[in-house]
């Protein structure tokens, strides 16, 4: 079985209610240097608002950060995956979704959030232990004369 999306996702997910102010989504962004916030209504994941529609939002609307519903903008629904799935079934889930995160749940607590930069994150290590076991596996096998058996 591969990787698991709980060996790869961010666990610390920031959340806000349906009814919160845009404004204070940007600043929850800016104090936690991140790029998206989940809205739950009642406790569940209900949509994600990301830094993109933070940026629009006025632009479309005309109006303040502070006079505009988080609901309003959110992408809903969320799109989720299990902590117990795969790190290549997540893949191809956004892939399939065009999303760039995922809100990871348990049932109907949420208990992560994996990105793309996860992913890469994720493999970029991977490759890193594959390139030093080949490394390594090349300089045993390339020792010469060779032991007999």
């Amino acid at each position: 079985m591969g990787t698991r999306v709980v060996d790869a996702m961010t666990e610390d997910v920031v959340t806000c209610g349906a009814d919160t102010a845009l404004e204070a989504v940007a600043e929850r962004m800016l104090r936690h240097g991140i790029g998206s916030v989940v809205i739950t209504t009642e406790g569940n994941s209900y949509g994600i608002v990301t830094e993109t529609d933070v940026v629009f939002a006025t632009y479309r609307t005309g109006a303040s950060l502070a006079e505009i519903p988080t609901r309003t903008v959110a992408s809903h629904p969320v799109v989720t995956v299990e902590p117990t799935q795969t790190l290549r079934f997540a893949a191809k889930r956004m892939r399939e979704e065009e999303v760039k995160k995922l809100v990871v749940v348990d049932g109907l607590d949420i208990t992560g959030i994996l990105t793309t930069q996860d992913l890469i994150s994720h493999y970029g290590e991977l490759t890193k232990e594959v390139e030093d076991i080949r490394r390594n596996s090349n300089r045993r096998t390339n020792k010469w004369p060779r032991e007999e058996f």
